[in-house]
């Protein structure tokens, strides 16, 4: 065994289960491990490398910034804080935005937003707020986001929950009629759920949560932190449906793969809830965080990320759909956000994983059946044919096995 995964196995909480690989260093679509090896990056972090590893951008502005102003925290203005702020809400058609660092983070302001809109906007009595979210959702591992939570083992040992949220049946129009009363404050929802094994809603399905919850005066707040800023050929994915949310939540990719860097947007009627004091964070918003999301925006529109995600998603998808092994059971995706599922009876997607390692492959298998295909928005049609080719190969393998025994 490696003497940095030992390391780590004995000081670091066992709360991961990574891949038997030590990367040191990255570039583009690759990464490299401590003997040198080259791999190709199909993971992106969980979308949060779109951009690719060390964009040359991303790295000399970073090298800028950070000889200039780095952290003062949100006790002072900064220079850079109202540019960034300005090009995303103008970007997502949203009027003001709350920037924080991490994607649950986002949530938990978007949470924190939606109850106070619901109580001196909406008109909702004192904590009888409620919010809705969907069954096999992933919005983070906080308190607050667990209790949206019905994966067991994210809710495993972690009670008592706060009280509040209820969950109704993904893709279910009739679902969340059913649920909304007058206490709801606002149903937050993935336009496609990358977590649950990129599970995509039937069509016209968020076209009509937005018609349900404007009928309803509920906000409708859209987690974006997996799917948004290209990955799924749109800049936002419920761009597909034409759908603009209440409210936004961003995270991963908006941090160019550089930082952790991420925010909650939403109309000035939801925003204005906030005063001084009611909500914040040392390091959201700092100077650096917020030049390298300008430019990570930047780049995403000049260099059109979310239009190469498309095109190469749908070339990825079609080569994918091609392939004849039984270990398939389905191939589902958008863009550059793709889920193989697997039949648990012929493989597990952790082997799958594995062995696609052993190849120089890199991906991360989701709920053990799904293997999870999101390379960065910049890989190109030979890497992905390379990369079609190992899997191919791969999959051919292990029926080999299945049939032998």
């Amino acid at each position: 065994m490696s003497a940095s995964i030992s390391l780590e196995a004995q000081y670091c909480a066992h709360n991961y289960n990574p891949l038997p690989v030590v990367l040191t260093r990255g570039k583009g679509v690759f990464v490299w491990d401590e003997n040198g090896k080259k791999y190709l990056d199909m993971m992106s972090a969980y979308s949060a490398v779109s951009h690719g590893h060390a964009h040359p951008r991303l790295v000399k502005l970073v090298k800028q910034q950070v000889e200039n102003l780095t952290i003062v925290s949100r006790a002072f203005h900064t220079d850079r804080l109202g540019p960034f702020l300005e090009r995303a809400c103008q970007l997502t058609g949203q009027d003001m935005a709350l920037p924080m660092n991490t994607g649950a983070e986002a949530v938990e302001t978007a949470i924190k937003a939606a109850r106070k809109w619901a109580y001196k906007i909406k008109g909702v009595a004192d904590d009888k707020a409620e919010i809705i979210a969907c069954s096999g959702n992933f919005h983070g591992r906080t308190l607050a986001a667990i209790s949206m939570s019905d994966e067991p083992q994210y809710r495993d040992g972690f009670g008592p929950f706060p009280a509040g949220f209820n969950i109704v049946e993904y893709g279910s129009i009739a679902s969340l009629k059913a649920a909304i009363n007058d206490n709801t404050a606002a149903f937050i929802v993935e336009p496609i759920q990358g977590e649950a094994g990129i599970v995509i809603p039937p069509d016209g399905y968020l076209e009509a949560v937005a018609s349900l919850c404007r009928e309803n005066n509920v906000l409708l707040i859209c987690d974006e932190i997996q799917t948004g800023l290209g990955r799924t050929g749109k800049l936002l994915a419920c761009e597909h449906e034409h759908v603009k949310p209440d409210g936004l939540i961003l995270g991963k990719a908006l941090g160019g793969g550089i930082l952790p860097v991420s925010m909650f947007l939403a109309r000035r009627d939801v925003m204005s809830v906030f005063t001084p004091g009611d909500h914040g964070s040392t390091f959201g918003g700092n100077p650096l965080a917020a030049a390298i999301g300008l430019e990570a925006l930047n780049i995403l529109v000049e260099d059109k990320l979310a239009e190469r995600s498309a095109e190469s998603g749908e070339y990825l998808l079609r080569k994918l759909r091609a392939i004849r092994n039984p270990l398939i059971r389905e191939i589902r995706g958008r863009g550059l956000f793709i889920g193989m599922e697997v039949d648990p009876a012929l493989a597990s997607a952790r082997a799958i994983c594995e062995a696609l390692m052993v190849r120089g492959l890199l991906s991360k298998e989701t709920h053990g059946t799904v293997v999870r295909l999101a390379p960065p928005l910049i890989i190109s049609k030979a890497e992905i044919d390379w990369a079609v080719l190992q899997i191919i190969e791969v999959l051919a393998e292990m029926e080999d096995v299945q049939l032998a025994s």
